[in-house]
């Protein structure tokens, strides 16, 4: 337990940004299952879509502090990739 109170008001300050930041990262993964459920869907429109606003989410996200920022691009990159692939096997068919 805090003694001082600055520790009592560092402790406040650090349980409201645990919540901030639980948020973000909630959102931000949500945002990834839209773009993997659109993918597994074959809805190439609706994969783009969402992994616009995922990627949007993601670098937001990293300009906050919340994900790792290679974590980001790699995340970012490996969707990106399904997409394409997915359109891309739209076209031939």
């Amino acid at each position: 337990m805090a003694n001082t109170s600055s520790a009592k008001k560092a402790d406040r300050v650090i349980k409201r940004r645990t919540a901030v930041n639980k948020a973000r990262r909630s959102r931000v993964r949500s945002s990834w299952s839209k773009v993997e459920d659109a993918v597994a869907a074959g809805d190439a429109k609706a994969a783009t879509e969402a992994l616009r606003q995922a990627e949007s989410d993601t670098m937001r996200a990293v300009s906050k502090g919340v994900v790792q920022k290679n974590t980001a691009s790699r995340k970012v990159s490996r969707l990106t990739q399904r997409v394409k692939q997915l359109a891309g096997t739209k076209k031939r068919a």
